[in-house]
This record gives C-alpha cells, structure tokens and sequence, in this order.
C-alpha cells in the first residue's frame, strides 16, 4: 500500500495526558470521517514509530505521523493535455490561474475541456495520482486562483477556515458606475429567481450574503472595485454589484437595463472579474500562505480603453 507524505505533530507540554484521539481532533483538524479512515488503515496513525489506538494517552514530546494511503484511482476524470498556469505546488496543494473561457470541473455536457482533466493529465505526468479536489470554483467566464487540494485532510483543513470566514479572498471587478461608497459591506440575502431558477437574485427568503468592497480606481463612468467576500453563495459577486447599481462590464446575465445598452459592455467579451489574492494558513505547517494571480491581458486591455475613453471625454 502507498501513503503520501505524512501529516506530523509534535505534543506540546500542556497536551501531556491527552488521548491521541483528543489532539488529532482539536490541534491536527482531523474530522471523525478522515480519523475513521486512518483507523482502518495499516499505517494510519503512528506515535514514536509504532502503530497506536486513538484511545493511547499522550506525553509531551511523542512524534505523532499520520498516513494517508494513495487512492488507487483519480476517479472518472478523463486525462487532457492542457496549458497549466501554476502558480504554486508543493505536497499538500495546487493551486493554478484559470483563464476566462474554461469550466471547472466536468458537468453534464462537457465532460472534456476542463480545468480538471487538465489537472489530472498534468499529475499522471509526473507519475503521482490525486482525486480532483478544488477547494473553490469559480464561474467559467470568471478568471484567477482556484485551489486543489490533493488529499482528503488538506481538504478538510482548507474547507474549515473558509467555513470559519479565516480564508481570505479577494478579486477584482470593473463595473459600470460608480459605487455610493469608496467602501462598504453588501449584506443581502441570495436565494434563486423564482421565475427563474437558473438564476439568482437578492431576496428577502435568501441564505445570507456579505460582500465586502472598496474603490480602487475611477474613470468618467466605470469603476475598478477591490471585492472581498464573506460568504460564498452563487453568483455572488454578479448579483451583489448588480444589486448595488453596478454590474459587471460584460455581465450576460445581471446586467442592469440601464447599463444593458452601453457601449462599453462591448469592450469585453466576459465579465470582468479575477479572483486575484487568496491568502489563507497551510493545512500542513499552519505558516500564512498568501497567493495572487496578476489581472490576464483582456482585463489590463480592459482598463487600457477605460482610460482612453477617460482621457477623450466619452460618455458611453
């Protein structure tokens, strides 16, 4: 049987008499599901080179290593050649700058040409074998960060601190309009259109959503915004800054009438959004990781002809 790398922890003085099980719940983050798993396996848990029980007390000093074993497959994802914009890698993550244009994770309908079969040829290139875990998605024409996790308990490191509100991450939006504040919080509830299910809007029955946001930078008639979100709910972004009288450039869905006609929802052919910095603790080491993604060509060519119609007086 194969293992990954393990997951090491050293007992500090005031854990001494601790059950093992009692440390790898409140200081290794290991969820009950991940511990039952360890339990079963023929190198789960190891305390100072021997094999142990959840139940064994702890001393100060012991040498906990937890061992994942490999998974025998990468699950039903095809295996495509694609060009990877890998902004970090080490043994616990992958984390890659998505171009606008590409989905995800395969979906009804477009089980080739993802991010994932990408990911999945790129490893079965060097030889290693991960499920396909992304920590995140984001919407096909939403460009920047999304994080693979690369075993089961980085995955449920990662998914704790975002549900805890510790992960921080922030993209960037050229909107029409200019926003009634330079910053300020949107706090509104999102649920689906009910004439519209494929859809979402603010509405009173919504599950809670807070978007953060601040002005960044101001032409004659768009705005750059710094987004940072709070909560995580579908479409968020799109439908939040529609919410608040400032859609996105190029947005085909949330696009206000009053903007729906604007010459300058024609200067991009996507919505203009990038998740651009994620800043987060490693699941491994516990050390801040802070990772950004520069804004690709179309946004910078974007802000390049936001200046020009600045500079020329346009009023589009």
């Amino acid at each position: 049987m194969k293992y990954y790398e393990p997951l090491k922890y050293t007992v500090a003085d005031n854990e001494d008499g601790w059950l093992l099980r009692t440390v790898m719940r409140n200081k290794m983050g290991v969820s009950r599901r991940l511990m039952s798993k360890l339990k079963r396996a023929e190198q789960g848990i190891i305390v100072n080179g021997e094999r142990a029980f959840v139940n064994r007390k702890m001393t100060a000093g012991d040498q906990i290593m937890l061992y994942m074993e490999v998974e025998s497959s990468v699950s039903y994802i095809e295996p495509e050649q694609m060009s990877l914009n890998i902004i970090f890698e080490d043994e616990a993550l992958l984390v890659v700058n998505k171009p606008a244009g590409l989905i995800v994770h395969p979906t009804h309908g477009h089980y080739t040409g993802t991010l994932a079969n990408g990911i999945v040829h790129y490893w079965e290139e060097k030889g290693e074998q991960y499920r396909f875990r992304p920590m995140h998605r984001l919407d096909e024409h939403t460009s920047g960060i999304v994080m693979i996790a690369k075993n089961p308990y980085v995955h449920h490191q990662v998914s704790e601190q975002m549900r805890q509100n510790r992960v921080l991450k922030q993209y960037i939006a050229v909107v029409h309009g200019r926003p009634p504040h330079n910053k300020a919080t949107i706090d509104a509830p999102i649920d689906r259109d009910p004439d519209d299910r494929a859809i979402r809007k603010v509405i009173c029955s919504g599950a809670r959503a807070i978007t953060h946001y601040e002005l960044e930078r101001q032409y004659a008639n768009h705005s750059v915004l710094r987004v940072q979100l709070e909560t995580g709910r579908t479409h968020q972004i799109r439908v939040h800054l529609a919410y608040l009288g400032c859609p996105l450039i190029g947005e085909p869905v949330y696009m206000t009438e009053k903007y729906r006609a604007a010459a300058s929802n024609r200067l991009m052919n996507r919505q203009a959004l990038h998740a651009a910095r994620v800043v987060l603790k490693h699941p491994n080491t516990g050390k801040e990781l802070e990772l950004n993604a520069p804004p690709p060509e179309d946004i910078k060519q974007l802000l390049d002809n936001l200046d020009e119609l600045t500079i020329n007086g346009v009023n589009d």
